[in-house]
């Protein structure tokens, strides 16, 4: 018998097989401790679904609820959580230690132009060969790119060897609201 896996965590009507449960419904009412052949007579009563809540509980507590309803709710929540869910967009900027003056002003320009769009930015600096041995190489690189980009962002991590590349985060500073 194959079950889809959302519906495999919860326990409900005849599949609950123990032979008691603490059973209470969803506007509050309390049944106390009643058998389970009980419990699901009083929710077909009333036209809704026993679902086992707490399994592990001594006796396991079961709730009479509409179901489909319950899951309707939880799937809306999870929609309203997604959508004010901030997505941060990183932006790659991708230098070698020989870069020329003009090259680092170019890509600089464009990292200010993603600070102000409020993007993250994360500057690379590949090591090549024989650069590997001297990592601080890299680091300066960073280091003269970082005075230019001061008044726009904030340093979330100071440059840092991270296999063959040189990683610097910048941030964008909050605007004053």
């Amino acid at each position: 018998m194959s079950r889809n896996n959302k519906k495999d965590d919860v326990i409900m009507n005849e599949e609950i097989t123990v032979k008691e449960v603490r059973c209470m419904s969803d506007d509050g009412t309390n049944y106390g401790i009643i058998s389970t052949k009980d419990a699901l007579a009083t929710a077909e009563e009333l036209g809704l679904d026993l679902v086992l809540i707490a399994p592990e509980a001594k006796p396991p507590v079961a709730k009479i609820m509409d179901y489909g309803k319950f899951r309707y709710q939880q799937e809306k929540k999870k929609k309203e959580a997604k959508k004010k869910q901030k997505i941060i967009e990183i932006k790659e900027i991708k230098l070698s230690v020989k870069i020329a003056d003009n090259d680092i002003n170019y890509k600089v320009k464009h990292a200010i132009e993603f600070l102000e769009e409020g993007k993250h930015v994360r500057f690379r600096v590949f090591l090549k060969g024989r650069e590997m041995a001297h990592p601080e190489s890299g680091i300066e690189v960073l280091n003269r790119i970082w005075p230019m980009l001061e008044e726009f962002g904030v340093m979330d991590k100071e440059p840092k060897l991270e296999g063959r590349y040189v990683n610097m985060l910048v941030l964008p500073k909050e605007k004053n609201k």
